[in-house]
């Protein structure tokens, strides 16, 4: 990073933000901060429910319990920051600073890509082969799946990071944007990064594609399956089994299409934070929300346990 410095005779870049863009700063960095704890807490619950119960020890509440984790993670690796910087009145972000929170976003949001696809994978084996379910879904599979999500996440985030900060900046070391996100960083290189962009837009392409067709595949045979069934029970039982997972698929893909994938023609700095706040702040709360608001297990267990600490 000495090199890209040399051409600037600075060494931080300056984060815009959102609050920049807004009438009433202070009320805003306040909502964020509320929603901010509600997801931690949200997911904080979820975790320790589906640890500390047997009855919730599944690979379904074991993918949940990852995508718990991923999402206290990745509110945690932007939010923090920019909630200090408004209190402080500090904008200033260092390079290695700036790397590091590029190179956690990445590897999180790769990762939930996958597991996002292995949670479909496993409900297609539950409604297809229920009766080799525990074999193939045993818990050796599980771990093997869930490190697999792992380190494709990271090998992401390792690639498209190292890449993106060596590249020299000159023109401007402003990003307008609240957190140190690849393609607004590439905006301020002054070389040709034409070669590199195309990659990294096939390579989120990719990224993008498996895990869909992974999904869309599971359902595919899913409903085929219940189809066979003729079985209006069947059919209730699927969907609310898949309606939680395929909600969260929903909202997730839906802003990473938008993000990777729609031409620059389709971007601007002001929509772009917005659904990137959409993306990385309101996402983690809803989660939460909709794995245990729609998912009948949880909520008996939860009401169970609470009837328990109250007896006790």
């Amino acid at each position: 990073m000495k090199w890209v410095a040399n051409y600037t005779g600075q060494s931080d870049f300056i984060l815009v933000g959102i609050f920049s863009q807004s009438n009433h700063p202070a009320l805003l960095c306040v909502v964020i901060f509320v929603v901010f704890l509600m997801a931690l807490t949200g997911s904080s619950v979820l975790i320790l429910l589906i640890h500390f119960d047997a009855h919730l020890h599944s690979p379904i509440y074991f993918f949940i319990n990852q995508l718990s984790l991923m999402d206290a993670m990745y509110i945690s690796v932007t939010v923090p920051k920019m909630l200090i910087d408004q209190v402080m009145g500090i904008n200033k972000f260092s390079a290695s600073a700036c790397g590091r929170q590029m190179f956690l976003y990445v590897t999180i949001a790769g990762s939930e890509f996958s597991f996002l696809a292995a949670m479909a994978y496993d409900r297609y084996v539950v409604i297809c082969y229920p009766l080799r379910y525990p074999v193939l879904m045993s818990h050796k599979v599980c771990f093997l799946l869930a490190s697999g999500c792992w380190f494709l996440g990271s090998v992401d985030g390792f690639m498209l990071t190292a890449i993106t900060i060596t590249f020299p900046f000159c023109r401007s070391w402003e990003i307008h944007h609240f957190f140190c996100e690849v393609p607004a960083v590439m905006k301020l290189s002054f070389s040709d990064t034409s070669l590199y962009e195309t990659v990294m837009y096939l390579c989120c392409v990719l990224m993008l594609l498996i895990p869909v067709t992974v999904i869309s595949s599971s359902y595919f045979f899913i409903l085929l399956t219940i189809h066979r069934m003729n079985s209006a029970e069947g059919w209730k039982k699927a969907f609310a089994t898949c309606s939680s997972h395929m909600t969260v698929v929903i909202f997730f893909y839906g802003a990473a299409v938008y993000t990777y994938i729609l031409p620059n023609s389709y971007h601007t700095p002001e929509k772009d934070m917005v659904v990137f706040v959409f993306y990385t702040i309101i996402t983690p709360v809803l989660n939460p929300l909709i794995y245990s608001l729609r998912n009948k297990d949880v909520i008996r267990r939860s009401e169970e346990n609470v009837e328990c600490g109250t007896c006790l």
